[in-house]
């Protein structure tokens, strides 16, 4: 765990929380249709790969005001995958600039309320990333931009998260079971 106990979300009514879900964060700020190869890159090298487990989904926050852009966005992810678990949440520039600095990393939000990078909540509200990575040394987001690092690193971290939580659901079954 990079950063422990990371506020709930409060957006859309409290609709969509970090909690008992494993989350995928993203800010796709003002400009969404700039970001649109980072939403693509996300959607084709892990969306679509982990979407179907339930515990998993994708939010991405972005400025009130944006919800054409996000539509746009959103029918043209749909050409390529389910996007039930891609969650936007709408927010005024205060409420982002705080969610993003709770997480408590080493990278900057840009003036406009983006950045490339994913950051991977756990279900206890854990920014969770990579303190000895070979590039990096502390990994805290994954870079939208970099189709290697979404393949090489930030598929293998989600795979991780989701066999520990597996594997604890499997040992707390069994413990029932005596």
């Amino acid at each position: 765990m990079l950063t422990e106990e990371i506020p709930e979300l409060t957006f859309n009514d409290g609709n969509i929380k970090f909690t008992e879900k494993i989350t995928v964060l993203g800010f796709l700020g003002n400009n969404i249709e700039t970001k649109k190869g980072n939403a693509f890159n996300l959607n084709q090298k892990i969306y679509k790969r982990f979407y179907e487990f339930n515990d998993f989904q994708f939010v991405m926050l972005v400025p009130l005001g944006s919800e054409d852009k996000v539509a746009v966005l959103k029918e043209e992810l749909s050409n390529l995958a389910d996007v039930s678990k891609w969650n936007f949440a709408y927010g005024d520039t205060e409420t982002i600039n705080n969610v993003f600095a709770s997480l408590k990393t080493d990278l900057q939000l840009g003036d406009d309320l983006s950045t490339p990078y994913v950051f991977i909540i756990d279900k206890e509200r854990n920014l969770r990333g990579r303190t000895e990575d070979e590039d990096e040394g502390t990994k805290y987001g994954f870079n939208t931009n970099s189709v290697a690092d979404l393949n090489n690193k930030m598929e293998d971290d989600v795979k991780i998260i989701l066999a520990e939580y597996r594997l604890a659901l499997k040992k707390n079954n069994s413990n029932r079971s005596k």
